[in-house]
């Protein structure tokens, strides 16, 4: 969980600096290694990364982990860069 927080740390920390896409491509990664963290670690050592059955929380992470790289990866700067 302490691995989570510190990516998610990274990622906010990029949007105050006015980085928004690479921020938000860091919150989605941590999203996906959360995912990762609930499949591979037994139910007892995830602490707060369990919420409901481990399927679902895997299921769950990975979907929203990987439409926000989706979408940060493939909208428009609008000319911002």
């Amino acid at each position: 969980m302490v691995l989570v927080a510190l990516v998610i740390l990274v990622a906010i920390v990029f949007v105050a600096q006015d980085r928004w896409r690479r921020g938000a491509l860091f919150f989605g990664g941590a999203t996906l290694l959360a995912a990762a963290f609930r499949l591979c670690l037994p139910t007892a050592r995830v602490g707060l990364l369990a919420v409901r059955s481990k399927p679902f929380d895997v299921g769950a992470l990975t979907l929203l982990g990987s439409a926000i790289v989706f979408i940060a990866a493939t909208i428009n700067t609008l000319g911002v860069g």
